[in-house]
């Protein structure tokens, strides 16, 4: 049984920064894509950033060059850095988890957690 919880939102002002962190429960954890999606009210989920097992890393145009996603298989935790906080980048962010797909759309991902409020101001 796979589980995900995230941690680390808050409100920020614009221009600082703000760690998310994923804690990865119950898997073969670095077989997995792991990803972050978020949803800003009235819009719809988005893919921000993507981990593959091989260790490669794809980002979202909005947010190339403000995040950073990692993984940490040893303490099972995936991460997101995110710095040079924009007013936009207000939302819930979510963590998401799959054997098989390594997607930038959610409906594929088997594993999400319950997200986490980020409120940059």
């Amino acid at each position: 049984h796979v589980q995900l919880v995230e941690s680390g939102g808050g409100s920020v002002r614009a221009g600082g920064s703000l760690k998310l962190s994923c804690a990865v429960s119950g898997t073969i954890y670095e077989k997995f894509c792991m990803a972050w999606f978020r949803q800003a009210p009235g819009k719809e989920r988005e893919g921000v950033a993507i981990i593959d097992n091989d260790g490669s890393t794809k980002y979202a145009d909005s947010v190339k060059g403000r995040f950073t996603i990692s993984k940490d298989s040893r303490l099972n935790t995936l991460s997101l850095q995110m710095n040079s906080l924009l007013p936009e980048d207000t939302g819930v962010y979510y963590c998401a988890a799959d054997r098989t797909w390594c997607s930038w759309f959610w409906s594929p991902y088997n594993f999400r957690g319950q997200g986490t409020q980020v409120t940059v101001s």
